[in-house]
């Protein structure tokens, strides 16, 4: 017995003595552990509590262990998700999306939200970063699944993301003083370098875990460009700056390219979609390390919808149909230079659940079926900042997922999820 998993079987004996819950053991035919460069066989992982105490072929099972055997599957880290808004409802509706937005209350705006977490997990999704929000909504519900209130993903919040006036994070194409006085700072939408710092300081002070910026235009707002820089480099380099120092990860909303190495430029640790990004971005990317969050599904949602003659407002279609004609491209080009790739989905595009169709995109244009999970698993790990998931091993959280068949030789069978375990309870299983 090694002594890793001698100390790991003292922990358990307390786990279960507080608990009263014994050691679980997941069995598979294969594994992904999330680092590796391929598959092991058989798939094998021992929980103790809310930690993996041992992994792989040769792991003592202590006594008393309850067994789930899942037979012809694949065990994996629970995925994660750096790029969702499941504060967001999904309508296919656009206009009445709209009015949703403008007639809930709060509260139930929120409840609605508590079905998305839900089906979000049941995905297979144990951690998410949700990039944008309004009225600390997503605050609530993150601190909801943290005391065990709701059922959900564990989230990193950014509560309102920060930009230009008139930009992406900004309330557009609506008549002046309609929702009363103009935006500003509070509603982090800032014009100079010292607004850029205050925004920060405000999101962090009301409880965001990371902070989110538009650097550029977007496709679903009504009145800017898609592809157009938004803030200036004095302004994302406060940004930027500010965060790092109160220790937050900095995430960019950029399409463009311009705006996209105004981000990079000033430290930014991911891009966010992406789409019109050129090699000079790339690879300025790939040499300092900045994560790409390509965010596929939006993009391929979208389209899908307008070929069935769903509605989108003019502007917006036009401005979906540039970036669907360049992302994929782009995303080809970013895996040939090496350019760290991230998993991430822009829930709320789309209907919230169907994150894992991402993977299938991803492997349509050019990353190797085990660089996409790893993405999802190890990569959006050390992208996020949490390196107690993310990999299968003993001392991680006891986040792991179980998908039918081999994923590397289908990966559809990401989007069908037969088992998940988040912090060590069984949410789902055959």
């Amino acid at each position: 017995m090694s002594f890793r998993f001698a100390a790991a079987l003292v922990a358990s004996v307390a786990a279960f003595a507080q608990t009263g819950a014994p050691p679980v053991v997941l069995k598979a035919a294969r594994m992904l552990d999330g680092k590796s460069a391929g598959l092991t066989t058989p798939g094998l992982v021992v929980v103790a509590g809310n930690k993996i105490i041992g992994v792989g072929q040769g792991t003592p099972i202590p006594n008393g262990a309850k067994i789930i055997d899942l037979g012809d599957a694949t065990l994996l880290p629970g995925f994660m998700d750096a790029h969702t808004h499941l504060s967001s409802p999904y309508n296919e509706d656009w206009k009445q999306n709209q009015l949703d937005r403008l007639q809930k209350s709060i509260p139930e705006q929120t409840l609605d939200a508590i079905e998305n977490l839900r089906v979000t997990l049941m995905a297979g999704f144990t951690t998410v970063r949700d990039v944008g929000s309004s009225h600390f909504i997503d605050v609530g519900l993150r601190n909801g699944v943290r005391d065990g209130k709701i059922v959900g993903p564990r989230m990193l919040v950014s509560t309102h993301a920060i930009g230009a006036t008139g930009g992406h994070c900004d309330e557009t194409g609506f008549r002046y003083n309609l929702f009363g006085r103009e935006t500003g700072v509070e509603d982090s939408i800032i014009n100079s370098a010292d607004d850029a710092r205050k925004a920060v300081r405000f999101n962090i002070k009301y409880g965001a875990d990371v902070i989110k910026t538009c650097a550029t235009g977007g496709v679903l707002s009504l009145t800017d460009d898609v592809d157009t820089p938004q803030l200036t480099q004095e302004e994302l380099n406060a940004l930027v700056e500010e965060a790092h120092a109160l220790r937050r990860k900095t995430a960019a909303h950029a399409h463009g390219a311009t705006g996209a190495k105004r981000a990079i430029r000033a430290g930014i640790d991911s891009i966010e979609h992406g789409s019109f990004l050129d090699d000079e971005a790339l690879n300025m990317m790939k040499e300092r390390g900045t994560y790409l969050v390509p965010t596929l599904i939006a993009s391929w949602w979208i389209g899908d919808r307008m070929e069935h003659g769903k509605y989108y407002p003019p502007a917006v279609a036009a401005k979906a149909r540039a970036a669907i004609a360049s992302v994929n491209n782009m995303f080809h080009s970013a895996v040939e230079k090496g350019v760290r790739i991230g998993f991430g989905t822009d829930a709320g595009v789309y209907p919230h659940g169907m994150n894992a169709h991402e993977f299938s995109l991803m492997v349509k244009d050019g990353m190797k079926p085990i660089e996409a999970l790893r993405a999802a698993t190890s990569v959006n790990a050390a992208l996020i900042g949490l390196p107690d998931r993310g990999i299968l091993e003993a001392g991680k959280l006891a986040d792991v997922i179980a998908v039918p068949g081999d994923p590397t030789a289908d990966m559809s069978v990401t989007e069908r999820v037969s088992l998940v375990m988040k912090d060590g309870t069984i949410y789902k299983q055959p």
